[in-house]
């Protein structure tokens, strides 16, 4: 029993909190981001995400662990890809880019949704705890979903750019470069490991942030 009391004791609260509220903004951008794809592709004709329950804010429905785990790890992560079948577009090419711009687009708008939500508590609450510690996680959140959109726009498949580039390559060469998709997955890993291309990220991820800040503070 004194065990168990010591055990609990030694828990860090703090810490706790933070990694749970880690994973809810995680959770948050992941389940928005996907959702936003499957609602474009929708919008265009596709009911695939719709008819596998994945227009949905549950975020169990979109959450691939090991992508969870690695978004951890690496930085990085993935939630499940949503269905998409670009046979139901006029224009397939075109389908398919605007279907993946609606993932990054949604993270830069639940960015901005989160600073105008923390702009309101620093202009107007009371200082608290309570609101000290929600308006880090609204700003917290905030550069996660900025990273998560940022990061997706990269033209690497199986990313959101690369569907973007290929609308704008010549069918062969868009086949080409889908061709390769399954091991793009291989070449991320090994560039946020190296840390390649890492400052640009940071610095894109930056200058939005602080866009954002000076618009809304």
């Amino acid at each position: 029993m004194h065990y168990i009391e010591n055990l609990i004791q030694s828990i860090d609260l703090s810490s706790l909190q933070a990694i749970l509220l880690r994973i809810v903004s995680i959770f948050l951008c992941l389940t928005i981001h996907e959702t936003c794809h499957g609602l474009a592709a929708y919008a265009l004709g596709d009911p695939t995400a719709k008819s596998m329950h994945r227009l949905s804010l549950n975020p169990l429905r979109h959450i691939d662990w090991f992508g969870l785990l690695m978004m951890f790890v690496c930085g990085f992560g993935w939630a499940k890809a949503v269905p998409v079948d670009p046979r139901y577009f006029r224009k397939p090419k075109q389908g398919m880019a605007f279907t993946a711009l609606a993932g990054p687009a949604s993270n830069f708008a639940l960015a901005f949704s989160l600073m105008l939500g923390a702009s309101a508590i620093y202009y107007h609450a009371p200082y608290s705890g309570l609101w000290d510690t929600l308006f880090e996680f609204l700003m917290s959140t905030a550069v996660l979903s900025i990273g998560l959109g940022i990061f997706n726009i990269i033209p690497i498949p199986p990313l959101d750019g690369s569907k973007v580039l290929g609308a704008l390559l010549p069918d062969q060469a868009y086949f080409t470069l889908m061709r390769y998709e399954r091991y793009g997955m291989l070449v991320l890993i090994l560039l946020s490991f190296t840390n390649i291309g890492g400052g640009l990220v940071s610095d894109a991820i930056f200058s939005v942030y602080w866009l954002f800040v000076r618009l809304l503070f």
